[in-house]
């Protein structure tokens, strides 16, 4: 086992009694470690398009105004989660307006200036959804893309030779992805059985769709990386690369299952 691959494991079991005992809680202990790992995510987002201290302002008022999404959700007020969203568009907006004013038209487009609503659409007001989800139903979403990734790594490792996607993720094969599938379905089936109500095959069906729903995510966020020059969204889990690097999954994965669950009953 490398160094690399220890370095691994041991955040992940440093980093998953947190996330255990923080779904156990709920409330308030939920909403922190929401908050925490929405802030610190948003904040790699927002440093891999303004790397250093560029636009350090813009940066810190996004994951504020993130913070205000969270608690939003935290107090299910809408309103405060859409005045959030809407402050953070217009502060864009005007931003790029001022800097356009001042005769800086051939350094500032207007999609730069967005980034700030970017990172908030793409983490707070996704992660809030797992405010709305009961601790089991949580749990699988987590699962689900844990037993994704860690299946996919060592089928792929071990038996893989075709790659799916090489311009966005050289070392992702088929083979890798159809194990991290199966692992999947067997973990949804699993606790389905266990404390769902849906018959069997729609738990193996959602562990397809939760499945796809995770690479996706995986996928995306590898083209982001390499669209910007970036190898890792941060530094901040050892071995593992940033909170972004880990939860890309996730955030893809988390509005899948709300989708499926408003379509079909499991729990």
């Amino acid at each position: 086992m490398t160094d690399s691959h220890k370095q691994r494991w041991i955040t992940s079991l440093v980093v998953l009694p947190f996330l255990i005992i923080s779904l156990l809680l709920g409330g308030r202990a939920l909403f922190a470690a929401t908050l925490i790992v929405a802030a610190a995510g948003q904040y790699e987002f927002y440093s891999m398009f303004w790397p250093g201290r560029r636009n350090l302002v813009y940066k810190l008022l996004g994951c504020l105004l993130g913070a205000g999404v969270l608690y939003g959700a935290h107090i299910d007020s809408q309103y405060t989660m859409l005045a959030c969203i809407t402050g953070a568009f217009w502060m864009g907006a005007i931003g790029f307006l001022v800097r356009y004013g001042m005769g800086e038209d051939h350094s500032v487009r207007f999609e730069e200036a967005n980034i700030l609503t970017a990172g908030i659409l793409y983490l707070p007001l996704v992660i809030q959804i797992a405010l709305r989800l009961t601790p089991v139903e949580a749990a699988l979403v987590l699962l689900a893309c844990f037993a994704s990734d860690i299946g996919g790594f060592y089928t792929g490792c071990k038996f893989g030779k075709h790659k799916i996607w090489p311009t966005v993720s050289p070392k992702k094969t088929w083979e890798g992805s159809l194990g991290g599938m199966t692992l999947c379905m067997i973990v949804c089936l699993a606790i389905g059985l266990a404390s769902g109500s849906a018959p069997w095959w729609a738990w193996l069906m959602l562990g397809l769709f939760l499945n796809i729903a995770s690479q996706c995510g995986d996928f995306f966020e590898s083209a982001l990386k390499r669209t910007l020059g970036v190898k890792d969204s941060g530094t901040l889990l050892p071995g593992h690369g940033g909170i972004l690097d880990r939860i890309d999954s996730i955030l893809l994965a988390l509005p899948a299952y709300a989708l499926a669950r408003a379509v079909y009953t499991f729990f």
